[in-house]
């Protein structure tokens, strides 16, 4: 089988860790070599990135550090990880990748486009992924999600950024979504758990 690259994206609480195990699951079924990773983090190193991006006070790093930060952390997930696994003939699923810097840094943070752009040419390249799903939910919806959970208090940083903040966010993923509609495809994370991952599985078994 042809390795698939395929990106999973959305604001807090829009159900993407839960959906890619779903969608793990499925693929592995049907016989598929899978990795199955997030950003940022992938590696250690890119690990303890994410703990700077994550915890802390929300005006630790202004928006530019926050994209040079996850670029730092995306050049290694994609030489150690990402791309070796591409070349062996493996799947690989990714929760967030370039498409969450363009929107929590640039839509919602006010980063230049241009310099994310930059950013993406330099590191992304051609590594870019053959099917995004982007997980659509009303913010306010997916932050009382979020802090319902529980299992992350100390990854909280982005969610105490504010509503407005969150509004910016959910328009930047839709406008990504209208601009590169052949790459990416709508997921109404507003239903139920079983009819998200029924709504995934018909838009990935297209592609395949």
């Amino acid at each position: 089988m042809p390795a698939l690259f395929i990106t999973l994206e959305g604001g807090e609480g829009s159900g993407k860790s839960t959906q890619i195990m779903r969608l793990a699951a499925r693929l592995e079924a049907q016989g598929h070599d899978l990795l199955v990773t997030r950003e940022p983090g992938g590696t250690p190193e890119a690990e303890a990135v994410r703990a700077l991006l994550v915890s802390g006070d929300v005006a630790r790093w202004t928006a530019k550090s926050e994209a040079l930060l996850n670029y730092a952390a995306r050049e290694q997930h994609l030489e150690q990880v990402i791309r070796p696994a591409l070349a062996a003939g493996r799947t690989v699923l990714c929760d967030r990748f370039m498409d969450s810097t363009r929107a929590y840094q640039g839509y919602a943070g006010g980063c230049e486009s241009e310099f994310i752009d930059a950013l993406e040419r330099a590191i992304v390249g051609a590594t870019r992924p053959n099917l995004t799903l982007v997980f659509d939910l009303d913010p306010a919806i997916g932050l009382a999600r979020a802090k319902s959970r529980g299992d992350a208090v100390a990854e909280d940083r982005y969610e105490r950024k504010g509503l407005a903040f969150h509004q910016r966010l959910r328009e930047g993923f839709l406008d990504i979504l209208r601009r590169e509609p052949r790459r990416c495809r709508l997921v109404d994370a507003s239903q139920e758990v079983d009819a998200v991952a029924e709504d995934v599985w018909s838009i990935v078994e297209g592609v395949l």
